[in-house]
């Protein structure tokens, strides 16, 4: 039974963000549970020390129930850090949206971080642990082409807000990263993107594809140097929104200039809500 802090983390697959992350985490001293649909794809992480590999499609109940097994019997049922980063980028104008394919985005990166904290809570509660959600900025900025995807992470972070008051009397804390221009291999699930035939937008289809590659000339921050700088406040148990990427900062001042601190909205938040009385 491992007695370092342990961090799980939803999709570690080569070059991405969640590799990152765990690498970071490990060199730290962590217990690193790293998870992917395919544990072939973390091959990068595969043999480290204090690394444990797990297979885990979010979207599968049979795979988040397995995870929790696996990590309560390697830690005793504790978990001090969750971390949900998997999740599925997306291209395409709205009224071209195929509704399956909406439906299957939400669930990929609304609907599966949530079944994972009600499935990792009580290990969380347990260990008075942390839950952390990469989130996006672009569920602040309408980017063009980019709405659903936008939508989907806007709706994880407002759920994420909510969780954070609702889990704070049971000592666990809930941190966002709203996360800018990143180094990762993401722009490659697009390599084949094509607009429906009849879209009223085929006339600009290879300017939609270029951004969905990433071929959009904006720097991107190494994934390394992002992982370090989330890692930072991650250990610091910084809660509320915590801005890392490449244009992060900026969209941050245009879009959010209030002065208002979150603790005091928080605090109104709760008001009459009972959750005051809980965890006393």
């Amino acid at each position: 039974m491992t007695s370092r802090e342990t961090v799980l983390i939803t999709g570690c697959s080569n070059d991405g963000i969640g590799s990152a992350l765990a690498l970071v985490f490990q060199q730290r001293g962590f217990h690193v549970f790293a998870t992917a649909r395919d544990p072939s794809k973390m091959s990068k992480l595969n043999g480290l020390p204090n690394v444990t590999l797990l297979t885990l499609d979010v979207v599968k109940s049979t795979d988040i129930k397995a995870a929790v097994s696996a990590v309560s019997k390697e830690t005793g049922g504790t978990l001090n850090y969750f971390i949900s980063n998997a999740g599925h980028n997306h291209f395409m104008p709205i009224l071209d949206e195929n509704l399956d394919t909406v439906r299957d985005l939400f669930e990929i990166n609304f609907l599966a971080p949530i079944a994972l904290t009600q499935a990792f809570a009580p290990l969380l509660i347990k260990a008075k642990g942390m839950a952390v959600y990469v989130t996006s900025i672009s569920g602040y900025l309408n980017i063009p082409y980019m709405g659903t995807y936008g939508a989907s992470k806007k709706s994880l972070e407002i759920a994420a807000d909510t969780m954070r008051l609702e889990l704070a009397p049971f000592g666990v804390d809930v941190l966002e990263v709203v996360t800018g221009a990143v180094k990762t291999l993401g722009q490659t699930y697009f390599e084949d993107f094509a607009l429906p035939p009849q879209s009223l937008y085929k006339s600009i289809e290879d300017i939609i594809a270029a951004r969905a590659q990433g071929k959009d000339g904006m720097p991107r921050m190494e994934s390394m140097e992002y992982a370090s700088k989330v890692v930072d406040e991650v250990v610091k148990r910084t809660t509320g929104r915590f801005w890392c990427g490449n244009n992060a900062d900026s969209v941050k001042m245009s879009t959010t200039a209030t002065a208002v601190p979150q603790s005091a909205m928080d605090a109104g938040a709760v008001i009459g809500t009972g959750l005051e009385k809980l965890g006393k």
